[in-house]
């Protein structure tokens, strides 16, 4: 997946979530995404911290907060 889909699959969940925050929002694009995915995420966002390990789980809702947050540009 790439970051662009990323972020598009987030928009779409938040949308459909409306009251959730950025985290929780997050988090239901993980475990939709399916462990496969939940693997691919959580490796980038440890290779990008330059970490050998880490929770699978949270290390992969940290990478799709760290791509929406930057593809989204500065805050205004």
């Amino acid at each position: 997946m790439t970051d662009e889909e990323l972020l598009i699959e987030f928009a779409l969940t938040r949308m459909d979530n409306p009251e959730l925050d950025m985290e929780e929002i997050a988090a239901l694009v993980v475990r939709r995404a399916g462990p496969e995915r939940m693997l691919q995420f959580a490796s980038r966002n440890l290779a990008a911290r330059g970490e050998l390990r880490g929770a699978m789980f949270g290390s992969a809702v940290e990478h799709v907060l760290r791509v929406v947050l930057t593809l989204r540009g500065p805050a205004d």
